[in-house]
């Protein structure tokens, strides 16, 4: 039977690894201001059901990538992966602010062999030729995801869109935000704003008391929201973008994550 391909929304086979998540993926550093000529951060990363609480699973950190202020590549160290949280080490050697991230980006399929759904990932070149003859009601997606914190020592630098999936383009430097005031960021997708995106910010700590003390905010038209923090602490903020496939192109699923601490 030959093959049909059909890139509609996604289905919810397809949306689940990166849907926004039951557990939330995040990168904790244990601090994000420092002054002095060198310094050294220690990072948590995991995914987990409360705002960095490590009581779910690890973040492998394959898709690591920390880009220092003179927009080289810098090297984690001492990195250890444990049951619920993975961790390293970074060394601040340069004045200015570091971008650390965990990218992950892949394809995936599902599709239909004699009446049983079944799924395939792999290359995107590879798609659809490695799927077999038979298969139909073919549905594929590619996905994008981030997680990432910025880390700054001594004066605060400016950051470079990287124009790849769902990022943050600070307009209010991300090391430079207080308890009581408000900040404004860019959303953006592909290097464009994502316009009309809920993004949801909550405060860590949660573990300590009842409240969640979740809120969100929606993108304009130019991929900017507001938030005044109405207090200290380490936020963590995510949002997921998704769209259909169009003229026989597979649909994305993109997703951002964040943590930014507020100071008082």
């Amino acid at each position: 039977m030959k093959k049909t391909l059909a890139f509609l929304s996604l289905a919810a086979v397809l949306a689940a690894p990166l849907s926004a998540q039951a557990h939330r993926a995040w990168l904790a550093p244990t601090s994000t201001v420092l002054s002095g000529n060198d310094a050294w951060v220690g990072f948590d990363a995991g995914m987990s059901n409360g705002v960095f609480i490590p009581d779910h699973a690890a973040m492998r950190l394959a898709g690591l990538t920390i880009t220092a202020p003179d927009g080289s590549t810098a090297q984690a160290e001492n990195v250890h992966q444990a049951k619920y949280r993975s961790s390293f080490d970074l060394h601040l050697s340069q004045p200015g602010t570091y971008r650390v991230a965990n990218v992950g980006s892949g394809f995936m399929a599902s599709y239909k062999q004699g009446g049983e759904q079944k799924r395939w990932r792999g290359a995107e070149a590879d798609f659809p030729g490695a799927l077999p003859a038979d298969a139909t009601d073919v549905e594929a997606v590619r996905t994008d995801s981030r997680t990432e914190t910025f880390v700054t020592l001594g004066e605060p630098t400016d950051l470079t869109v990287v124009g790849k999936g769902l990022e943050l383009a600070p307009v209010t430097h991300p090391n430079d935000l207080a308890a009581g005031e408000a900040a404004t960021f860019k959303l953006l997708k592909d290097g464009q704003p994502a316009a009309n995106v809920d993004v949801t910010i909550a405060r860590g700590g949660i573990r300590y008391r009842n409240n969640p003390e979740e809120i969100t905010v929606k993108t304009g038209a130019d991929g900017a929201f507001s938030v005044t923090w109405p207090e200290a602490g380490l936020y963590w903020l995510g949002a997921s973008v998704r769209t259909a496939g169009v003229n026989g192109q597979p649909g994305t699923n993109a997703s951002w994550n964040g943590a930014l601490e507020v100071l008082p």
